[in-house]
């Protein structure tokens, strides 16, 4: 059956930002946010007839800065040829490069509950230089290039190779905070050596602190936002099949060995705020 008045709702796409930031698929279909994945939805989201708005749905820990940066500026890039509004609404958490994420927004909504921040930079691994010693074994690095085996695991770290780590860290921090600088300006209500140490806050503190614009749910921003005829539209990402993902790439084997160690980095991301 036809009804026109219907056909006239205006369209309110949501796209979700759920889960871990990283290049590459998380293994038996654990999600993960990627700007090639995202790319095709952030297009489809922002092309949809009579759309009214884009609410953002945000549940991530972070992940990638690069993958972070390339995502968020597609949704401005399409937000500002469309001219149309983006809020992100924040459900446990927009920390890191998820609250990257969220600041491709022009509002964030989150509930009182939410954990935001963590605008920091973090490198973590492992040195196993004594474990191999003691074992025997004699690790053999061949480079053209000094820093070529910069933090090898397998050998001790030097002052200059910390050094030269602790500088790319600091790059990619500014990076971050001159993002949120741009897009939270005049809304920041606390000095950057406060906001910016890697810190996060559960979302009524990030309220206060001009992190986040306020409280609400996904379905009463969009009603609030675009009236009751509003009509939300879930923009959904490309999933693997599942014959692919126990069969495709270099086998069964090796496929479940790389899908045990991502959700072992995904619980790590999470874990690290507390969830």
């Amino acid at each position: 059956m036809d009804i026109p008045f219907l056909r006239r709702r205006p369209n309110v796409a949501v796209i979700r930002l759920d889960g871990v930031i990283a290049p590459q698929p998380g293994g038996f279909g654990a999600p993960t946010l990627s700007a090639q994945r995202l790319n095709p939805v952030i297009e489809r989201a922002f092309k949809l007839p009579r759309l009214a708005g884009v609410m953002l749905a945000v549940n991530s820990p972070g992940g990638s800065a690069a993958q972070s940066s390339l995502i968020a500026a597609r949704i401005r890039a399409m937000a500002e040829e469309k001219a149309v509004p983006v809020v992100a609404v924040v459900e446990d958490a927009a920390a890191s490069g998820g609250y990257w994420l969220a600041c491709a927004a022009d509002e964030i909504i989150v509930d009182p509950t939410s954990i935001l921040g963590s605008i920091g930079v973090i490198s973590a691994g492992f040195g196993f230089a004594d474990a191999i010693a003691r074992i025997g074994v004699e690790r053999r690095v061949t480079t053209a290039g000094t820093e070529k085996s910069l933090m090898d695991p397998f050998r001790a770290a030097t002052p200059a190779q910390q050094a030269r780590l602790e500088e790319l860290l600091a790059t990619l921090h500014e990076e971050f905070k001159t993002w949120v600088r741009g897009r939270r300006a005049g809304k920041l209500k606390a000095e950057e050596d406060a906001l910016f140490t890697g810190r996060f806050w559960t979302g009524r503190e990030a309220v206060a602190l001009g992190l986040a614009d306020g409280f609400g749910t996904l379905h009463g921003e969009a009603k609030r936002r675009f009236g009751d005829k509003a009509r939300l539209v879930p923009i959904g990402q490309p999933r693997r099949s599942l014959p692919w993902r126990l069969l495709g790439g270099t086998g069964m084997a090796t496929e479940a060995v790389e899908a045990a160690f991502t959700a072992a980095e995904h619980r790590a991301a999470w874990s690290r705020i507390g969830l």
